[in-house]
């Protein structure tokens, strides 16, 4: 566990999770501590490479009343700022994620093999790298990760963890046509398990 921000960040093997921090009076510096949290990141990334794994794959996705997407933005491969709201029309799944998180890396194939069996016209996968990574080391990530098929965006203004009030990492929220917030999952999801396949498909037929 390590403060980040004034907060602490708890690692398990699901994701990186964010709670208020009570209680810190040792003096060690935050750079020093962040250092620590990325390099804790980086070996479980290492040792753990199986995918998520759940007894339903979609346990995790919760449904919520709809709500109006944060207007923030992002820059795509090419450095040309983008938003969500020239997704409209179709369904989105944004995934936030970040190179150093490893429940994050593990769930990466699953989005792409997930984009891969639905096709960009019926939903479309925006993972947005909230690191600080450039888009080609990005790019190269993906690629590595198996998940080559993912475009790169990029948080580059960091304000994606706070918009979407996120407590860890990863963090994947659903957005339907209307451009309304409708589910979120917190927490590495097998997204190209059957049932989720299945889900979407029933979902993007509506």
């Amino acid at each position: 566990m390590c403060a980040l921000n004034g907060q602490f960040v708890n690692l398990s093997a699901n994701g990186y999770r964010i709670g208020p921090m009570r209680a810190f009076r040792h003096s060690i510096a935050r750079a020093g501590c962040l250092a620590a949290a990325l390099c804790l990141g980086g070996c479980e990334q290492r040792q753990e490479t199986a995918p998520p794994r759940s007894v339903n794959a979609l346990e995790k996705l919760k449904a919520e009343a709809p709500k109006t997407v944060p207007p923030v933005t992002f820059a795509d491969a090419q450095g040309k700022t983008r938003n969500l709201s020239e997704f409209r029309g179709r369904y989105v799944l944004l995934n936030l994620w970040a190179t150093w998180c490893a429940p994050c890396v593990r769930e990466l194939p699953s989005l792409s093999h997930l984009q891969e069996a639905m096709g960009a016209n019926n939903l479309l996968v925006v993972p947005v790298n909230v690191g600080h990574g450039a888009a080609p080391e990005t790019a190269a990530f993906l690629k590595e990760n198996k998940a080559a098929a993912l475009p790169v965006y990029l948080d580059t203004k960091s304000a994606f963890l706070h918009a979407f009030g996120a407590l860890g990492l990863p963090l994947t929220v659903l957005i339907d046509p209307q451009g309304r917030e409708i589910a979120r999952a917190s927490g590495a999801v097998q997204w190209d398990a059957k049932k989720s396949i299945s889900y979407f498909q029933a979902l993007t037929k509506r």
